[in-house]
């Protein structure tokens, strides 16, 4: 089943996914083509290359929901559902829960800002996006089948961190992301695919 549903995760490059499970689902859509609208809409937080207004208009449709937490939620319009760490909401069968997101070494993201990652839970199948984060506690006691995991270094965790994150969360799939846009490339996608071999299956999407 999880295998299966690899196939409705379309990367739209850096941290940017489109989920196609019957609701068309956006997570951190950034400079991205026109696509379908969108039913949901996840953003982790408020920085650029994440909350991004002007590829939003693409997408966001009357009926569009978008989750998102407080200081994004002030730089957009339309319907808007704000959640904190540890919140929970159910959207049209959708299970949203919202989870700690931020640096430990660098002062990018902040812990004290409540930044967003999520785990979605579509189809029976849980999909953890973690945010901008670097590997933090909090991925101890996160259950998820598909982990979407950044790898670049510089602002989240680079590949040394990604494979203990892996490792601590234990999907049945890693998904790199955050690379190939603003820093990082698809060596370091490669890098944690061969440290993972044998132990966790590591899924390299191209870029739609």
């Amino acid at each position: 089943m999880v295998a299966k549903f690899l196939e409705k995760i379309n990367w739209l490059g850096h941290a940017g996914f489109r989920i196609d499970a019957g609701q068309t689902v956006y997570i951190d859509p950034f400079q991205i083509d026109p696509g379908p609208k969108a039913d949901l809409v996840l953003i982790s937080h408020s920085h650029y290359d994440h909350c991004s207004p002007e590829d939003l208009a693409q997408i966001v449709g009357d009926e569009t929901i978008i989750i998102t937490e407080k200081s994004a939620a002030a730089q957009l319009n339309g319907n808007i559902r704000v959640m904190a760490p540890g919140d929970y909401l159910d959207i049209e069968g959708i299970g949203i829960e919202a989870v700690a997101a931020y640096n430990t070494d660098k002062h990018f993201h902040p812990q004290s800002n409540g930044w967003l990652g999520f785990v979605l839970t579509i189809e029976g199948v849980r999909i953890y996006h973690t945010g901008d984060s670097d590997f933090i506690p909090e991925m101890e006691s996160v259950q998820a089948d598909i982990a979407l995991l950044p790898v670049s270094g510089t602002y989240v965790m680079d590949p040394r961190q990604a494979v203990a994150a892996a490792r601590a969360i234990n999907p049945d799939y890693v998904i790199p992301m955050h690379y190939g846009e603003i820093v990082g490339d698809a060596n370091q996608a490669a890098e944690i695919k061969t440290a993972l071999e044998g132990d966790i299956n590591v899924h390299i999407c191209s870029k739609i």
